[in-house]
């Protein structure tokens, strides 16, 4: 099978990583250019030691020059992996054996960006899909998925953590059935689901000082949205702009007897 894995962050890192371990032939590298990459340089630096695999521009995807060049590599199977730009049909057309991509959301919910803010902020399912790409946005067929529990001191940070890592684990289980044409497509449910776009969290973000809020709203809302080093949700007083985090810790099970 020849791959083409489109990725960026932590996770494309470690995913391609993995692919490589495994003796996979990964014929091209689809990155995020910089300025919106994370862990460019690791996985640039992994690619340069395995020479032969073509690196493409993420963000010229839409550039026919690009098109030609991804079709030039003959490729049999596309992999998404945390990449942030939207594969159109003329780039899904060139992969007889589709695209997959890894989601870090419990799909049909927390479709499109940000699934760890929204799961906890709405109190819908958690989790990582493995699902065939098409035309919509996070809408195609699912292969394998696995729901991640929502700890009541997990915070936007701490369940992005644990999403990577389910995400992971949940490609390695599935790969060999992939590569072995084993695969169930599961049509995603049309009668209910969620999807939120970027523009959402900054209107998130702005706790009004006369609004009133539940106690359990609020706290989701700050929790999800205390992830260092970004600065997440603020309120403004006297003109100022004062950003929150919280600190929270469960008490532990037991005692001093």
């Amino acid at each position: 099978m020849r791959i083409v894995l489109f990725c960026n962050n932590w996770a494309g890192w470690q995913a391609f990583k993995w692919l490589l371990a495994q003796g996979e032939e990964v014929v091209g590298l689809v990155v995020h250019p910089e300025g919106s990459a994370r862990c460019r340089g690791e996985i640039l630096a992994e690619a340069r030691r395995r020479p032969g695999i073509a690196v493409l521009d993420g963000s010229r995807l839409d550039r026919e020059e690009t098109v030609r060049s991804l079709a030039g590599l003959r490729p049999g199977i596309g992999l998404s992996v945390y990449f942030g730009y939207i594969l159109k049909p003329e780039v899904l057309s060139l992969f007889p054996l589709e695209v997959l991509n890894l989601h870090p959301s419990y799909l049909p919910y927390n479709r499109g960006a940000h699934p760890n803010v929204w799961s906890i902020v709405e109190e819908t399912p958690a989790g990582v899909t493995l699902h065939y790409v098409d035309a919509g946005i996070d809408t195609g067929d699912i292969v394998a998925q696995r729901e991640v529990p929502v700890a009541p001191s997990d915070t936007g940070g701490s369940l992005y953590r644990k999403l990577e890592r389910a995400g992971l684990e949940l490609l390695q289980e599935a790969w060999p059935h992939i590569k072995a044409g084993r695969v169930r497509r599961q049509p995603q449910p049309r009668d209910r689901g969620t999807f939120h776009r970027v523009a959402q969290l900054g209107e998130l973000d702005r706790i009004d000082l006369d609004k009133e809020y539940r106690a359990r709203d609020l706290i989701n809302l700050l929790r999800a949205r205390t992830f260092p080093p970004y600065k997440g949700a603020y309120f403004e007083d006297q003109g100022r702009r004062v950003y929150i985090r919280l600190e929270l810790e469960e008490e532990q099970s037991g005692g001093d007897g």
